[in-house]
């Protein structure tokens, strides 16, 4: 049977470098060596790519097994010129990876890859434009402030007024929790905003909502499914990078305690948040029940969440019934869907 050449892309320029790594390597272990033909290739830290061979070494021991190491994958901004490669998964977490900037490179180099297209990248990593775009699908979502770096210190009287404390502080354009804080008054917001101001020049500010954190896998392209939901019950105050990839005190409820009525409104809410942003693949959404109400308030989506076997993407959709290798390749096939279906588009009147 004749092998697909799969690219398998990690690393990255990110605050999420490490957990990209840690992503891929899951990944790259559970495509079937008799199916696939898997080059690795990694991004270092300060956006050089790297060599397959020099790529392989970052990895675990067990992900460098059978993997293509001899020759290397030839990816160009021109049609037609990459070669050695049928499929790309890019295993991209963040900056320079999920926020459209490797897609717009495999747009132009016209081969299929794995996940959300360019804009929808770029919104699903744009918080601000993000939660806009939920609140014209009238998808409830909490509420929010957009500052910019610049303007930061000025603009901490107008957040006090519009929420009051507690509140938490992000990056815009960042995930796995990099640079969050809770500030619990103006001392604290300060440095919150100080420190959000390291990863962008963005920042967003939200109420701190009192209620439980519910999670749903989306998986598809023009018709998405969505998982069972999930819960997450931190073991700090905040689902921080830590609770997610260091310590082990944050409990995963799958699937999540919720009455049938909530679970079909966070499903509904979900394919829903995965359409406004017209989005591919996959992605993992994040939601909010309110303590007070019972609201169920959308707070992101992750177009390539953390992708290791015990990430809660995986997990939902393992309890859902598909397995992590069968979800692999799920993915890859709607992969080739996708750009299959965009080679149906003219791009001029000559075609």
């Amino acid at each position: 049977m004749r092998k697909i050449r799969i690219a398998v892309l990690f690393g990255g320029r990110s605050g999420e470098h490490d957990v990209s790594i840690r992503s891929a390597a899951s990944v790259l272990q559970a495509l079937d060596r008799e199916k696939y033909d898997v080059i690795p290739v990694a991004i270092s830290r300060e956006g050089c790519w790297l060599r397959p061979g020099e790529s392989a070494r970052l990895l675990p021991a067990a992900a460098r097994e059978s993997l293509s190491t001899g020759t290397a994958a030839v990816l160009s901004k021109e049609p037609g010129v990459t070669s050695g490669v049928e499929v790309v998964f890019p295993v991209l977490h963040g900056s320079f990876g999920e926020d459209g900037t490797i897609q717009g490179l495999l747009e132009l180099a016209d081969v299929a890859y794995v996940g959300a297209g360019v804009l929808s990248s770029a919104v699903g990593m744009d918080k601000d434009v993000m939660k806009r775009l939920f609140r014209e699908r009238g998808l409830a979502t909490v509420d929010h402030l957009a500052v910019l770096r610049s303007r930061r210190a000025a603009s901490v009287p107008e957040l006090e007024g519009r929420f009051g404390y507690p509140m938490f502080v992000k990056p815009a354009n960042l995930g796995s929790s990099v640079g969050i804080s809770k500030a619990n008054d103006r001392d604290g917001l300060c440095k919150a905003l100080d420190l959000a101001a390291e990863f962008d020049r963005k920042l967003i500010v939200e109420p701190a909502i009192r209620g439980r954190e519910i999670e749903c896998s989306v998986l598809g392209n023009d018709d998405p499914q969505a998982s069972v939901p999930g819960e997450i019950k931190p073991g700090s105050e905040f689902y921080s990078y830590e609770a997610k990839y260091i310590d082990d005190s944050s409990d995963l409820l799958i699937p999540a305690p919720l009455t049938g009525q909530q679970v079909e409104k966070v499903q509904r809410m979900s394919v829903g948040a995965f359409q406004a942003i017209d989005g591919s693949g996959l992605a993992r959404v994040d939601f909010f029940l309110e303590d007070e109400t019972g609201r169920i308030l959308l707070n992101e989506i992750n177009t390539m969440p953390g992708f290791t076997s015990i990430s809660m993407y995986s997990k939902l959709w393992e309890a859902s019934g598909v397995a992590y290798a069968e979800l692999v390749d799920r993915l890859i096939q709607l992969a080739f869907e996708r750009n299959e279906e965009k080679r149906q588009t003219r791009f001029s009147r000559n075609d």
